[in-house]
């Protein structure tokens, strides 16, 4: 009986064998991928490997679900794409995030590697800051067709902030005219290239010791999840955990409860 040169017995060593003896053998978001700008990278190369291409698609449109540490992930990105000589915007629907760049990060060598420390010099990306729904859509288009950012963040506001339907469609094109990463925090995924979900891992948490134990979280585990068109991949990142100093009621400017101070 004639042996079987390329004969394999599970999933791994087929993707393996493909890998190697058939390269033009590639998943469509990869090979789509590939035929474009570099992708973005996240400055994490165990996620940047989870997505096709080894990063956010330029161009296209990538829907992250909320949650599960989403924010985290993607703040992290701007500061890699910055620290990488490139500009990023993020667009907050919510109106009331600003708050969340300037937190102390935690001294924990592996997710320094990943978020990066937040020094009061660190560079920070574009924030737009609006609770109109309309004006932050209108704000990510006009981000996007400018083809200045490598990447842009649209954090819409909850309840009805997404963009949906004709919305969709316009900024899924704005960023192909531009040439941006666009990477809306939605559950929505229609026209979305990727789809990214992540959770995290309450298993991986790490903890300050204080005189009487565990003080407070440091760092913290998360799984995501990247899929696309012939593509599916998991990657684990641990994300420091950024600790604010509570804001005073005497303090002038923008009560983030509603009011003004």
């Amino acid at each position: 009986m004639p042996a079987h040169a390329g004969l394999v017995r599970d999933a791994r060593a087929l993707r393996a064998l493909l890998a190697e003896q058939y390269p033009e053998a590639r998943p469509l978001a990869e090979r789509d991928a590939a035929a474009t700008a570099p992708p973005v990278r996240t400055g994490h190369a165990a996620l940047d490997a989870a997505f096709p291409g080894g990063g956010l698609p330029r161009g296209k449109l990538t829907a992250w679900a909320p949650g599960g540490g989403a924010t985290g992930v993607l703040r992290a990105a701007c500061r890699a794409v910055l620290a990488a000589g490139e500009r990023a915007a993020w667009v907050d629907g919510t109106g009331a995030r600003s708050a969340a760049w300037t937190g102390t990060w935690s001294p924990y060598p592996e997710a320094l590697a990943f978020a990066g420390p937040a020094r009061a010099d660190a560079p920070l990306p574009l924030l737009v800051e609006s609770d109109d729904r309309t004006d932050a859509l209108r704000c990510a288009e006009h981000l996007l067709r400018a083809a200045a950012f490598a990447l842009v963040v649209l954090e819409p506001a909850e309840g009805g902030g997404a963009p949906q339907g004709t919305e969709t469609v316009r900024l899924t094109r704005a960023a192909r005219d531009g040439g941006s990463a666009l990477v809306v925090l939605t559950e929505r995924g229609s026209m979305a290239a990727l789809r990214v979900a992540s959770r995290l891992d309450a298993r991986g948490v790490r903890w300050r010791h204080g005189p009487f134990g565990p003080a407070a979280p440091v760092a913290v585990r998360a799984r995501v999840q990247a899929r696309a068109l012939g593509w599916h991949a998991r990657a684990e990142v641990v994300l420091a955990v950024a600790g604010y100093d509570l804001r005073d009621a005497l303090e002038p400017g923008r009560d983030r409860r509603g009011g003004d101070a």
